[in-house]
């Protein structure tokens, strides 16, 4: 009886090691994107995205959603460097264009390190609105 009691103990033990354990693990760095219209673009469109970055993989994951466009998705990206409100090139593209995108990509420290400043937008480009139809900056949760 002593001998299941101890084990019994044992086990308990490992078990709140464990828990406290889970509750100590890092939380990653995590971004959102609440994507609207482009100035001048007349669309209901609307949408939102969640992002996390693990450093230590140095991988991005994503979840972007969106609805209301004036016809289907031709192309989605992440955009950047750019200040809210202005524009660049595509950093990373999103493979397929209907809702929900979802994926990961490796991103150079640069890249992070833009990511983390707030200069990374979503744009989802339209045929009726090949520059981009909807557009959200990323920021930080």
């Amino acid at each position: 009886m002593r001998l299941t009691w101890m084990a019994s103990m044992a086990m308990a033990a490992m078990v709140v090691a464990g828990c406290s354990t889970m509750s100590d693990a890092p939380k990653l760095p995590s971004y959102k994107a609440t994507l609207a219209p482009g100035a001048g673009i007349a669309s209901t469109g609307k949408g939102a995205g969640e992002f996390t970055y693990d450093p230590t993989s140095k991988q991005l994951t994503w979840n972007v959603t969106f609805e209301g466009l004036t016809g289907p998705a031709t192309a989605a990206h992440i955009h950047g460097p750019a200040d809210p409100g202005q524009n660049a090139g595509p950093v990373v593209p999103f493979t397929g264009t209907t809702s929900p995108l979802t994926g990961t990509a490796t991103l150079t420290d640069a890249q992070a390190a833009e990511l983390a400043a707030g200069k990374y937008y979503v744009n989802v480009h339209t045929g009726a609105n090949r520059g981009g139809e909807i557009r959200g900056q990323i920021t930080t949760n």
